[in-house]
């Protein structure tokens, strides 16, 4: 069963103004869909969601999956799987921080068809 095997130890990274948060102990999610640990080293930096700052979109989508986000930038960043792996590993971990299956399935696709350029 896949699942987050430590907790998220996270901060706003203070040193460069960019809206990044820093990792402050490694975050390790065991994943079903691959058959792997993956393991976020601390002090790997994330921006968490890219969700665009519309207020509606914002508000329906923004800050509900944190751990899935940072597994999720970790595997754009890495490459240790293809892109479309890394979107289901993203929507996989979402399920397991419980977000509803409705957003799952849109942050997803919001992934899917705006985050080609981060990869």
């Amino acid at each position: 069963m896949s699942k987050f095997l430590t907790p998220c130890d996270l901060r706003i990274a203070n040193d460069i103004d960019d809206g990044k948060f820093i990792l402050l102990s490694s975050l390790v999610y065991q994943s079903d869909l691959i058959k792997q640990t993956i393991v976020v080293p601390a002090g790997f930096r994330t921006d968490l969601a890219s969700i665009p700052r519309l207020p509606i979109i914002y508000w329906l989508m923004g800050a509900t999956s944190s751990e899935a986000s940072i597994v999720h930038d970790y595997l754009y960043t890495s490459h240790t799987v293809n892109r479309a792996m890394a979107d289901a590993v993203f929507r996989e971990a979402s399920a397991v921080i419980k977000v509803p299956a409705w957003r799952r399935w849109a942050i997803w696709a919001g992934v899917r068809i705006g985050g080609g350029s981060h990869w």
